[in-house]
């Protein structure tokens, strides 16, 4: 089968096509064949291996997992004999969160993975671009801010995977939601439901009169110091780049009842029911997939020059 190798860490040239052998489903796995795939910020900064905690995690000198990718879409070939929840032919939703894979034709997942079965009016690539950014909005404004009916929050990098969800979600839990943008991107925001936007080449947020009950970080541009201004009192500010300085701040502000600080690893605290969630509220409206630009698998690498340029509206996919 068809397959992105990563053989370093380095520019998008060290990920190159290989051929290599078909995997087989264990007993309790199923395997896909993958019709949809995301590249994201993150595929980036570990096939650069920077922050240096990301070698820490994946291995110091070259990638300890040589297929990257973690979401992905598609059609179950075939399942071990003791699986149960899922039958050959199930279209599916699925995150590879630990082993990754998702760069390649065929994946085999435990049915225990994050895993759900894809709604009839949904494609493949809107699956894997409402995972791809959905997933982790939820996890920080749902799980972590515990969003509220009526609160106010701002979301930094509105118009980005991440923060395109993080909008919509933001809208469905009843909050109020100022969109940071670009102008060029304002009407997308709009769309999505922001109630209020500011263009950050006109305006610098953090010198707002306003004051926020979260500050959704979905890009990492802005520290947690800048934006403690414009936090209530009890004001969160949440972000999706681990840095050291944030791993401090987080130990610091948790240990009183005033403004905080948090990061989270949303990739490793997805499960099924997440998925579940997203894609029926895909199914309804409620959520609607962004979708900027496809790639064939075989454009890997441009897919990543593409997401480096910092200018990518909500997802860029990988087709198959």
């Amino acid at each position: 089968m068809r397959a992105m190798i990563q053989i370093s860490y380095g520019p998008p040239e060290v990920i190159v096509p290989q051929e290599i052998a078909k995997p087989s489903p264990r007993d309790k796995e199923i395997i896909i064949r993958i019709q949809a795939a995301s590249v994201g910020p993150s595929d980036c900064a570990i096939r650069k291996g920077d922050p240096a905690i990301i070698k820490l995690i994946y291995g110091w000198s070259r990638p300890k997992y040589a297929i990257r990718g973690c979401e992905l879409a598609g059609e179950i070939e075939a399942i071990g004999k003791e699986v149960t929840r899922f039958k050959a032919g199930d279209r599916v939703l699925g995150m590879s969160v630990k082993t990754f894979g998702a760069h390649a034709d065929y994946k085999c997942l435990s049915e225990e993975c994050p895993l759900a079965l894809i709604p009839d009016n949904i494609t493949f690539e809107e699956a894997v671009a409402i995972c791809d950014g959905g997933a982790t909005a939820l996890t920080f404004l749902r799980d972590k801010a515990k969003l509220r009916k009526g609160q106010k929050v701002l979301i930094n990098g509105a118009s980005g995977a991440v923060g395109i969800y993080a909008v919509q979600l933001a809208k469905y839990y009843d909050a109020e939601v100022t969109g940071v943008c670009s102008a060029g991107n304002e009407s997308l925001v709009r769309k999505a439901g922001a109630d209020f936007i500011i263009d950050y080449t006109q305006e610098d947020f953090t010198k707002s009169d306003k004051a926020y009950d979260v500050v959704f970080d979905a890009v990492g541009k802005r520290s947690f110091s800048a934006c403690k201004r414009v936090l209530t009192t009890k004001g969160i500010y949440l972000t999706t780049v681990p840095k050291l300085s944030i791993i401090l701040q987080m130990m610091w502000t948790s240990l009183f009842k005033g403004k905080r600080a948090v990061f989270a690893t949303a990739g490793l605290m997805q499960n099924k029911e997440n998925l579940a969630f997203l894609l029926e509220l895909a199914r309804n409206g409620t959520l609607n997939a962004v979708i900027d630009r496809r790639y064939p698998l075989e454009l890997l690498p441009d897919a990543h020059r593409y997401v480096e340029t910092e200018r990518k509206k909500g997802n860029v996919i990988i087709k198959f």
